[in-house]
């Protein structure tokens, strides 16, 4: 299937920022050897982030991100600028360029500061180097380069995989929970707002994971999951479920079988499980007119009975018994401000990196904000929450 077939949640992003003619867009080009980003002397041709899945060697799959200049000005350039901000949030190697014939300016140090804020290494590249009669070294987070040349190109690209390459280990998606030869059920429900002719990339992603582990994935719909455990050989080690048929899936399920949901194993899988756990506890303290904001990662078509616009308020609603509002977000828009909100309920964040999960839910117990997640919130109301969390030891 070749890197393409890596999901761009799993990719490390890599974002480049700076002023406008800095030459980002020209850098850009450069280390991928691509025409990914249109170039102009004209201050500002990038207006919107530009995002390209692709292989970075010596790093491995990437998204590249190239970025409108810092500096843009009027009502558009602020606009330019917000979306800018909004790149931060899901990047894990920022690359600032320079024009080094200017050199570091207000709005240079302005953008420093922000990834030291946000912990997100960096590095400080002084472009146009060709232009200098001295083209100057690498030293600590800076490098000199020249696009239009290539000078220092590869070496950047080799600091930027040093960088990803001392980053955190890789985390499991449910493979560290399993041994070779574990049976494991997935119950896959399949109805008017299932894809057709494939499965949904948590979906894809957890048998890959669970095969990658030597273990053995059986994938069933939930009307033929009885059944089918009656037919097994032996108990499963673990079964997942869609969220959406938890407390069904639950009664058929034997006590000392493990359970828990896709949902909740992207959740605990981004690092944000025991932020949700305590998260759902806030249900309990919704009282009539507050507000609850339901926020997707992904952008798709909403089916008539779409379980974040349609179904979560309505058993939200019947568990409270309260007068509720709900707001909805989807993609790349999360609110700033969270302080109007009693509740943050969150899809399990697939199509999210990590970084980003981490951000949103950062974001929301910072501002005193209980944040839960779909799956979390779903057993919580149906009263297995204990159950669906007992597979995972640090929990």
């Amino acid at each position: 299937m070749g890197f393409n077939a890596t999901p761009s949640a799993n990719r490390i992003h890599i974002g480049f920022f700076g002023k406008r003619n800095s030459g980002k867009s020209s850098l850009v080009n450069a280390v991928t050897g691509q025409e990914l980003a249109v170039v102009s002397d004209i201050k500002g041709t990038t207006t919107d982030p530009v995002y390209k899945a692709m292989e970075l060697l010596p790093l491995g799959p990437v998204v590249i991100i190239d970025t409108p200049g810092i500096d843009d000005e009027g009502a558009l350039g602020e606009l330019r600028i917000r979306k800018t901000r909004q790149v931060l949030s899901k990047t894990d190697i920022a690359v600032l360029v320079i024009d080094s014939c200017v050199g570091k300016t207000d709005e240079d140090e302005e953008l420093i500061q922000l990834f030291e804020k946000r912990a997100i290494p960096y590095i400080i590249v002084y472009n146009k180097s060709d232009l200098k009669e001295d083209e100057g070294s690498e030293i600590g987070h800076e490098i000199h380069v020249s696009a239009k040349t290539g000078y220092g190109v590869n070496q950047l690209k080799e600091k930027i995989a040093a960088i990803a390459s001392a980053a955190e280990p890789e985390r499991r998606l449910v493979g560290d929970l399993l041994s070779p030869m574990d049976l494991v059920v997935l119950v896959v429900p399949i109805d008017s707002s299932a894809p057709k002719g494939r499965l949904i990339l948590p979906q894809q992603q957890t048998i890959r994971d669970i095969l990658d582990a030597g273990a053995v994935a059986i994938a069933v719909k939930d009307t033929e999951y009885r059944e089918t455990l009656e037919k097994l050989g032996e108990k499963p080690r673990l079964i997942i479920t869609d969220s959406q048929v938890f407390e069904r899936v639950s009664a058929i399920t034997p006590g000392d079988v493990f359970l828990t949901s896709f949902s909740i194993l992207f959740t605990r899988y981004k690092g944000n499980l025991k932020t949700a756990v305590k998260g759902a506890r806030a249900l309990d303290k919704l009282q009539d007119g507050d507000t609850v904001l339901i926020s997707e990662g992904c952008t798709h078509h909403r089916q008539c009975e779409d379980i974040g616009t349609v179904k979560l308020p309505r058993w939200i609603k019947e568990y409270t018994k309260k007068q509720l509002e709900f707001r909805f977000t989807s993609g790349t828009e999360f609110p700033e401000i969270l302080t109007g909100y009693k509740l943050v309920v969150h899809c399990g964040g697939c199509m999210l990196n990590e970084r980003e999960m981490k951000h949103r839910t950062g974001s929301a117990v910072d501002q005193h904000v209980p944040i839960t997640n779909y799956g979390v919130l779903i057993a919580y109301m149906k009263g297995i929450l204990e159950r669906s969390i007992a597979v995972f030891p640090e929990v």
